[in-house]
């Protein structure tokens, strides 16, 4: 809902945000992409309007890791924190692991799992989907 305020920041403190909600697309992402980016083997993600994101401290570094995409992280110790897509302008997705707060936020399903790490075992019961979520086919759960 409008009101949910949630604050956030990297590991060593020089990035420190806050975005207004409501959070919508809940997702693990198993892609190759977010995968190198945060040295996991899948990340939590959850799409914020990007009018309502603010650096409260530092600045993000951005990468553009592919010709539509452009991922935000900490200059100094890295931390994975934001992603943008030029096909969905006013959005912004933020890693839920970099919330202060978290935990009213939970992965509602699996995309690119096409991409997955053969040594991944899904066996929490959200729904699957081999690529974008709502863009492709659903796996089974």
């Amino acid at each position: 809902m409008p009101g949910e305020l949630y604050e956030g920041g990297c590991l060593c403190g020089a990035i420190r945000y806050r975005v207004e909600g409501p959070a919508r697309n809940l997702c693990w992402c198993h892609c190759r992409s977010c995968r190198l980016a945060s040295g996991a083997p899948f990340v939590a993600w959850a799409t914020f309007d990007r009018a309502r994101f603010q650096l409260v401290r530092g600045e993000l570094a951005t990468h553009r890791s592919s010709e539509p995409v452009l991922r935000g992280h900490c200059r100094s110790c890295g931390t994975s924190i934001s992603y943008e897509h030029r096909e969905r302008p006013g959005e912004l997705d933020l890693t839920l692991a970099t919330l202060d707060d978290a935990r009213g936020l939970k992965p509602e399903c699996h995309i690119m799992v096409s991409h997955k790490l053969p040594w991944v075992a899904l066996g929490d019961g959200l729904p699957q989907f081999r690529e974008w979520r709502g863009a492709s086919e659903r796996e089974d759960r």
